[in-house]
C-alpha cells in the first residue's frame, strides 16, 4: 500500500509530506487506516533533536483508525474494527506483561525477523524503522496486533487518538500510579494534552483540591474548565501552595519534562506524599534533591504511558467519554490535514496551545 506520510529527514528542518510504502500485514500483523493522530510534545522531542532518532522517519505515535486488513494468527482486532494505537506494543508473555504491566515490557518478539521485508519503506525503497512501534503521521500504519486495541465504533474518531498517548499517560498517572482516593489533594505541573488530562482524571477520581501548575495564562484557564480547584504559576505554587495545603498536597504529577519542574513536584509534597514524573527530561539532564527530605516519606516515581493496561483500560476511557465524564473536547485546539503539520509543530514549539489533532479524511 502507498500512502502520504510526514517524513523526517533532518532534525529541527521541516518535514517533508511525501508517499511511503507500507508492506502486507504478516503473522500477527495489523493494517490500519489512519483517521487521527495527535501531535505531541514527544514526537517534538525527536523531531528538534532532543532524543535521538534514526534518519529518515516518520514520526507520530498518539493515533486511532480502522482495521483493513490482518495477518495470520491475529486474534484480537478483525476488519472493519475502530482501534486505538499506543507505543509500546506487549508480547503478552514476559514478566511484565503477565505481573499486569504491559507498558514496560520490551520483549523483541513484536518485531519483525531481521530477514523480513520492512514493514514500511520510502517510495524509492528505502526500509524505514517504525517510529515508536507507529509511524502515524501517515495515512495507514502496520502494527504488531498487541499495539492496538478495539473499542466502541460510537467514539468519534479524532477524540479517540487522543487516548492513545495524552489521556492513557495523563489519566493513568491518576487512576493507576497514585491511586487518588475521593478528597485526596493534587498538584498538576504543567497544562498541555497529559496534564490536563491527569487534571481532568483527578476530578473523576474525587480530588479535593486540584491544582494547576503552567506559566501561561490560557492553559491555566484551560485547566479550570478541566476540573482543576486552583491555577497558579510554578513562582506563585511554590510560595503558596504549601500553605494552602497545609503542609503539601498527596500527590503531584509532572508532566514537562524539566528537570526544574521535576524537583518543583518534590517540593510541593505534603510528608509521605508521592511524586510521579511523566514528562520525558531529556538525556544528560539529571535532577537534584536535598538528602534529608527523604526522612520525611516522600517518594518518588517514574511513569511510562501512565502503567495502563491497554485492553482493559482503554475501553473503561472510552465508556468514561460517551458517559460525559472524560472531557476530551477541550483538549483539541484545532483538527488540521496532514499538509499543516510543519504550522503546528511550531505552535507546539510556542507553547500556547494544547492539542493540534491531524485527520486523515
Amino acid at each position: 500500500m502507498r500512502v502520504d506520510a510526514a517524513v523526517l529527514r533532518e532534525v529541527a528542518k521541516p518535514l517533508s509530506i511525501e508517499p511511503i510504502d507500507i508492506d502486507a500485514p504478516g503473522p500477527r500483523e495489523v493494517l490500519i487506516r489512519t483517521a487521527a493522530c495527535g501531535i505531541c510534545r514527544s514526537d517534538l522531542h525527536f523531531i528538534d533533536g532532543a532524543w535521538p532518532v534514526a534518519l529518515p522517519v516518520v514520526p507520530g505515535h498518539e493515533a486511532s483508525g480502522v482495521v483493513e486488513a490482518v495477518g495470520e494468527d491475529v486474534t484480537t482486532v478483525r476488519p472493519g474494527d475502530h482501534v486505538v494505537t499506543f507505543l509500546t506494543v506487549y508480547c503478552g508473555t514476559c514478566d511484565y506483561c503477565l505481573s499486569g504491566r504491559p507498558s514496560l515490557c520490551a520483549s523483541p518478539a513484536t518485531r519483525r525477523p531481521r530477514e523480513a521485508p520492512p514493514r514500511i519503506s520510502l517510495a524509492d525503497g528505502t526500509p524505514l524503522t517504525p517510529f515508536l512501534n507507529l509511524s502515524a503521521f501517515a495515512g495507514a500504519m502496520l502494527v504488531h496486533e498487541h499495539a492496538c486495541v478495539a473499542i466502541d465504533k460510537a467514539m468519534p474518531l479524532d477524540r479517540a487518538a487522543l487516548l492513545g498517548c495524552a489521556v492513557i499517560t495523563g489519566a493513568g498517572a491518576i487512576f493507576n500510579d497514585s491511586r487518588v482516593a475521593p478528597g485526596e489533594s493534587v498538584a498538576v505541573i504543567g497544562a498541555g494534552g497529559i496534564g490536563l488530562a491527569a487534571i481532568n482524571a483527578a476530578r473523576i477520581a474525587g480530588a479535593g483540591l486540584i491544582a494547576a501548575i503552567d506559566p501561561v495564562a490560557d492553559k491555566r484557564a484551560l485547566a479550570l474548565r478541566m476540573g482543576a480547584t486552583h491555577a497558579f504559576t510554578p513562582d506563585d505554587a511554590a510560595r503558596d501552595l504549601p500553605a494552602l495545603t497545609g503542609g503539601g498536597v498527596d500527590y503531584a504529577i509532572e508532566a514537562v519534562g524539566r528537570s526544574a519542574t521535576a524537583e518543583l513536584a518534590w517540593t510541593l509534597l505534603k510528608r509521605g506524599g508521592t511524586a510521579t514524573i511523566l514528562g520525558m527530561i531529556a538525556p544528560g539532564q539529571s535532577v537534584s534533591i536535598p538528602g534529608p527530605s527523604f526522612l520525611t516519606g516522600k517518594k518518588l516515581q517514574g511513569s511510562l504511558l501512565g502503567s495502563t493496561r491497554f485492553p482493559i483500560d482503554l475501553p473503561r476511557l472510552v465508556r468514561m467519554y460517551l458517559d460525559g465524564l472524560l472531557d476530551l473536547d477541550t483538549m483539541i485546539a484545532e483538527t488540521i490535514p496532514l499538509s499543516g503539520i510543519n504550522e503546528a509543530l511550531d505552535k507546539l514549539r510556542a507553547g500556547d496551545s494544547v492539542r493540534s489533532v491531524i485527520r486523515f479524511d
